[in-house]
């Protein structure tokens, strides 16, 4: 028995950190990935607005109909 917990404690240490490292390198793709798609947002929109008033809204709105007809 003395074996097996000379043997299984490093596995289990060597598993455990392998998937840690997984973990952290996929959470920090994911928050990568996340960036890149919100740079993307702001180059396709002219820039991040995080408020737009209503009147603003409307104009768009407006605008956007009167080059339709």
């Amino acid at each position: 028995m003395d074996g097996v917990s000379q043997l299984g404690l490093p596995v289990l240490g060597i598993v455990a950190a392998a998937a840690l490292t997984f973990y952290v390198v996929s959470f920090s793709e994911l928050r990568e990935k996340s960036f890149r798609d919100l740079e993307d947002s702001e180059n396709e929109n002219g820039g991040f607005d995080s408020y737009v008033s209503s009147r603003k809204r409307r104009a768009i709105r407006k605008a956007e109909k009167k080059s339709k007809t």
